[in-house]
């Protein structure tokens, strides 16, 4: 199954979804903040100063223009260097204030303050306290003038910089901002368009608590725009993580239910976190599973069926011909010199009878979960030469030939002896039983990629081909009629779980070594230490 590149695991996907989510609240947060802070600066009457100085307007006389700038409590005049008044915003601007009364008023935008401390010394006189702070770039404290005026506002001690020894009522009025209480006053020297130059005082009232809290309350509506922003947001996450999460499981969810239904659905690459992408393959791995064991199902069904049928068939034929010869006896149909003939004949398809059963339950006992072998160590090489000093007279009489070529050095493997001697029997047998006379026989042993590899071959009549891809399959055997006597077709497949039980396999050659028509190789792992 090809894999695409997913979103990573379910927990990276939650951790960056919940990452996103709350810097999506936090985004929508500053924008309302943004927007609620705006929306107080744009509704409470601030005049926009820089706005009016920087108007053409300005230069070119046009000071009506410029009242656009005003808002709740600022206003505005303009005086020309003799200190004549040329325009006014409000009517209690001085309509002649001289150059020398401007100057004591601070400069907009310099952070300039004065502060007049009115006091009175040791002998009764009166004092004035004047403290000019110049303020730096920082809107910090550069430095300060300080000046000591006497009743006549003579300057006594200190000054402020400016070259006076006494300043008017008037001048005192500017600086000490009893000229126009409450208020912020400041000036500012611009040329019109001719060069001339003109003299701005910028006055602005002091923000109103009353005004300010109503505009405050009015703000709040913005605050309200989080409750459907929240939603919209949430909503957004909640539909993302549905296609993250929600799809694939619900996928995973339907070929459950078409897999319980008994219907093939195969997931894919489902999509969503990586462990729900590893739910997709492993449930397809199981689907996969799951056909390959219902087929093997199907296939052990069908070999139970026709293992019942080919037992039904063996032992009703023996049964039959016991049957039929019992009756004729004892309905007196055989004569009496004839007896003897029958009863051998029943007492042969009893022992075909006997052998069947036996097969049968040779055969069960080892296909059986719990059949167990009892192995030790054994050298093979001496094992085989031991067995086939104890066959060769059986090998003789039966008019074959044997050819041996085992090792002398030893080979030892793990074997249950009489398990082993059994599988040795089996093919000896077959081959004894299903081949003519003069047939030869080969045993050969050698070492092979750690295992032990034994080849027995005949050069007989050989197995059809049709026959060799299954003569290890039960009620298989080599000759074309089961029905003829040579054996039960069990004997194979018995050796071959013996073989695997041992940890070892048996297959017949395909291709046998030339000169041998028949030849079968079981290989066995050598024990580790043993050579």
């Amino acid at each position: 199954m090809k894999n695409k590149r997913g979103p990573g695991s379910l927990f990276a996907l939650l951790v960056r979804s919940y990452l996103l989510f709350t810097v999506a609240l936090l985004t929508i947060a500053a924008g309302l903040f943004g927007l609620w802070n705006a929306w107080l600066v744009r509704s409470y009457p601030f005049t926009d100063w820089d706005g009016l100085l920087a108007d053409r307007a300005l230069a070119d006389g046009d000071y009506s223009a410029l009242s656009r700038y005003l808002k709740g409590e600022g206003s505005f005049a303009v005086y020309d260097p003799e200190g004549r008044m040329l325009y006014a915003t409000a009517d209690d601007f001085d309509a002649f204030c001289p150059p020398e009364t401007l100057a004591c008023v601070p400069r907009y935008g310099e952070g300039d303050e004065v502060h007049m401390f009115p006091m009175t010394d040791a002998g009764g006189q009166q004092r004035y306290l004047l403290l000019r702070i110049h303020g730096d770039e920082e809107g910090g404290v550069a430095f300060t003038d300080t000046a000591l005026l006497d009743d006549e506002l003579w300057v006594i001690f200190g000054g402020l910089d400016d070259g006076k020894d006494r300043y008017t009522w008037e001048e005192y009025a500017y600086l000490s901002g009893s000229r126009f209480p409450n208020e912020s006053v400041y000036r500012v020297t611009v040329q019109d368009r001719q060069g001339l130059e003109r003299t701005l005082l910028l006055r602005e009232g002091p923000i109103n608590g009353d005004l300010y809290s109503a505009q405050y309350e009015k703000a709040q509506w913005v605050w309200l725009l989080s409750v459907p922003l929240y939603l919209a947001v949430a909503g957004l996450f909640i539909i993302w993580l549905s296609r993250k999460i929600g799809r694939p499981l619900r996928r995973l969810n339907e070929a459950v239910e078409a897999q319980m239904e008994g219907r093939v659905v195969h997931v894919g690459d489902c999509g969503g976190a990586r462990e729900i992408r590893r739910i997709g393959e492993s449930f397809d791995r199981l689907s996969e599973s799951l056909l390959k064991s219902e087929a093997e199902r199907r296939r052990l069904d069908q070999g139970r069926q026709k293992l019942i049928a080919d037992i039904s068939h063996d032992l009703k034929t023996p049964i039959t011909v016991i049957s039929g010869y019992v009756d004729a006896i004892c309905d007196g149909k055989i004569p009496q010199e004839e007896q003897e003939r029958y009863l051998r004949a029943i007492k042969a398809k009893a022992d075909t009878l006997t052998e069947l059963v036996n097969a049968f339950h040779e055969y069960s006992k080892v296909e059986h979960p719990e059949f167990v072998l009892h192995p030790e160590r054994t050298d093979l090489c001496e094992f085989l030469r031991e067995y086939l000093a104890g066959k060769y007279d059986e090998i003789d009489l039966a008019g074959f030939s044997l050819e041996i070529d085992i090792p002398e050095r030893a080979m030892f493997c793990r074997l249950d002896q009489l398990q082993f001697r059994r599988v040795l029997d089996n093919l000896l047998s077959n081959a004894l039983r299903h081949n003519r006379l003069g047939t030869a026989l080969r045993f050969q042993v050698a070492e092979e990629n750690g295992c032990a590899r034994l080849i027995m071959a005949d050069n007989g009549a050989g197995i059809p081909p049709e026959r060799a891809k299954r003569i290890f399959e039960p009620f298989v055997v080599g000759s074309e009629a089961r029905s003829s006597g040579k054996g039960s077709g069990l004997g194979l497949a018995i050796t071959r779980r013996i073989m695997e039980k041992h940890g070892g396999t048996i297959v017949l050659s395909a291709r046998p070594t030339p000169g041998w028509s028949t030849e079968f190789i079981l290989t066995l792992p050598l024990e580790r230490g043993g050579t």
